[in-house]
């Protein structure tokens, strides 16, 4: 197979790296950049670069986080030629100084050569190679280049001159990445999923080894979406392995992640969405298990992108972030953002529900025009916040990708003219150049045409607006409290006897012991359960900056259950080592706790399950003192 440019480029990568048939990549320069071949671990260089700052480059594309195997290559020399004997003592002293200097050499080999480039210094080694004092500066030149004192410089000032970033700022990355983390889909739940809808669709997949699969046939309504797509890898017609989690990527032979962003499984969602989304936009009827109020609300999924001034292949801006936002509004018309994903927490209503309901599910609230006010809203507060969340980031790293844009092709441009300047000057001299002055002046009009045309991709890149946002569904939410009033029961929750008013009063209760029992642990709580995105205090540890997520728990003392949501589970997996599930036990005036619960196993949560009841006395033999 061999490499090429643009779209085929990355249909050419993506085979390489999942078709087993595809063995060889046979490729020109265009593969020591941007691309990712770590299902490789032998490489050729057949032709050696001018530049050897491009021999890492190239390297480091086989050699990458992920790859399993030791990594080997080979650099093809001209045998008994001047340039093969000074190519090849350069190698030879680079690896040297490799292992002096802790393999850090190649972070500044591309300024080994500052003073007098590399290919002047070959030009001179092959066109006065019968002159002693030639070969001999040649020589020199090699050695002093590659000396440990100038290498060491180099690597001195590097440290000196790298970017730094604010402490306070990485502090802010590292605790977002961990909440990021907390809140991820559970690769459980993407393969259920995708094997129940890459099945309806007509693929086959069948299982391997344990947690990998083989695809032995996409069907052409999948690749087909993926061709329409055009701006990701494409689509295999078959995979050798595939899996859902990265633990099992790098076994042999390789398997293709299925994760979010991954090309089979967007073509499967853009499959599934053009064939069933009009039932999102039918609504639907969903159960709060966990609400005992008599209120309900409706649920509205929208959904909004960001694009800058790019346009793609087929003429449309370019989306550099999209997101779902889900938002619940009741009949007092008071919009509140639903969290990350509410509907986890919900069920479907029954028929006997249902029927009980009656007019509840077409009161006259509901006839508004909610399409367009939830527009509206979505309008003037979801959009205008996603917006500038992305300018903040993105305005400041094209500035900085400007400035070094600039540095880089100004330097390349003046020296060309330079050079140009001065072959011309010979050539009107009457004296003959290796390289002519048009040449050198081409180049430093094809450079100067390059930092124009980079310059003004920044600037489409800072023109960053919202493209307007789009209604996806929605569905009536019925809190299990409005359904024990009809039936003429008590409005309690399931698992404590408590109405609501009660309830909310004992797991404040319980929040502010925790919150309290925190900070003589000399933790930060903060106080996150008005936003239900799966636990209730994000506690942070000011010595090692670490996140711990603590979902409380406030119940009567005669409690015999605890309920725990889908999204406390999924909290719970994702982070088993710093997830806390809080028990605060509440008898009039006594409070007892908290007791914190870790690593407690809650299995697999069903899709029919949008909650798991826990025996109490369980979990109290799992409890230990907070710490």
């Amino acid at each position: 197979m061999t490499l090429a440019f643009g779209e085929e480029r990355r249909k050419v990568v993506h085979g390489f790296m999942n078709d087993p048939e595809v063995l060889v990549l046979i490729a020109n320069d265009a593969a020591g950049e941007g691309v990712n071949l770590q299902r490789a671990h032998l490489m050729v260089n057949y032709d050696l670069p001018w530049n050897p700052n491009r021999l890492e480059q190239r390297f480091g594309r086989i050699h990458r986080i992920g790859q399993a195997e030791v990594c080997h290559l080979w650099n093809l020399l001209a045998k008994d030629t001047r340039e093969g004997d000074v190519y090849a003592r350069l190698l030879e002293k680079l690896e040297a100084e490799r292992e002096a200097l802790g393999g850090k050499v190649f972070d500044v080999i591309g300024q080994l050569f500052d003073e007098k480039p590399l290919r002047q210094i070959l030009m001179d080694a092959v066109c006065h190679n019968n002159d002693p004092e030639t070969r001999a500066r040649v020589t020199e030149q090699v050695e002093g280049v590659v000396d440990r004192s100038h290498l060491q410089a180099l690597l001195d000032r590097r440290a000196l001159v790298n970017d730094s970033m604010d402490t306070t700022r990485i502090q802010e990355i590292k605790e977002d990445m961990e909440r990021a983390h907390a809140r991820r889909l559970q690769p459980h739940f993407i393969e259920a999923f995708f094997l129940e809808a890459f099945k309806r669709l007509g693929g086959k997949i069948h299982r391997r080894e344990t947690g990998r699969y083989e695809i032995t046939h996409v069907p052409a309504s999948i690749r087909e979406s993926d061709r329409q797509r055009g701006d990701r890898a494409p689509v295999l017609k078959r995979y050798e392995r595939v899996c859902f989690e990265k633990d099992h990527v790098e076994a042999t032979p390789r398997a293709e992640l299925i994760c979010p962003g991954s090309p089979l499984l967007d073509a499967t969602i853009d499959v599934v969405l053009g064939r069933d989304s009009d039932v999102l936009k039918q609504g639907a009827v969903l159960v709060d298990p966990n609400d005992a109020g008599t209120e309900p609300r409706i649920l509205f999924y929208l959904q909004h992108a960001i694009r800058d001034g790019r346009r793609n292949r087929h003429g449309l801006f370019h989306t550099i972030s999209e997101k779902m936002q889900f938002i619940e509004v009741g009949k007092d018309g008071d919009y509140r953002n639903a969290g990350e994903a509410p509907y986890l927490n919900y069920r479907p209503v029954t028929d006997e529900e249902r029927t009980e309901l009656g007019a509840e599910l077409d009161a006259e609230w509901m006839r508004r025009d909610w399409d367009n006010e939830v527009l509206g809203y979505a309008i003037a507060n979801v959009v205008p916040a996603h917006v500038d969340a992305v300018k903040e980031g993105r305005l400041a790293e094209i500035t900085k990708v400007e400035q070094q844009v600039k540095s880089r092709l100004k330097r390349e441009v003046a020296y060309w003219d330079h050079r140009a300047q001065d072959l011309r000057a010979k050539e009107r001299a009457g004296k003959q150049t290796r390289l002519p002055a048009s040449q050198a002046e081409d180049r430093a009009n094809n450079l100067s045409d390059r930092l124009r045309n980079r310059l003004a991709a920044l600037e489409k890149e800072r023109l960053i607006t919202p493209a307007p946002p789009e209604l996806r569904g929605g569905a009536l939410i019925i809190p299990i409290g409005l359904l024990q009033q009809h039936k003429g029961e008590e409005a309690v929750s399931s698992d404590d006897g408590a109405n609501a008013e009660a309830r909310s009063a004992v797991e404040q209760i319980a929040v502010n012991r925790v919150m309290a029992t925190e900070r003589e642990l000399g933790r930060i709580p903060r106080d996150r359960g008005a936003e239900k995105i799966g636990y209730d205090v994000e506690s942070k540890d000011p010595e090692t900056g670490l996140l711990h997520f603590i979902e409380v728990k406030g119940r009567y003392a005669h409690a015999r259950s605890i309920t725990v949501t889908r999204n406390e589970i999924l909290y719970a997996k994702n982070n088993p080592e710093r997830h806390v599930l809080a028990i605060v036990l509440v008898d009039g005036d006594s409070v007892d706790g908290p007791h914190y619960v870790r690593g407690f196993d809650y299995g697999e949560p069903s899709f029919a399950a949008v909650s798991q009841n826990l025996a109490l006395n369980t979990l109290m033999e799992h409890a230990e003192a907070p710490s």
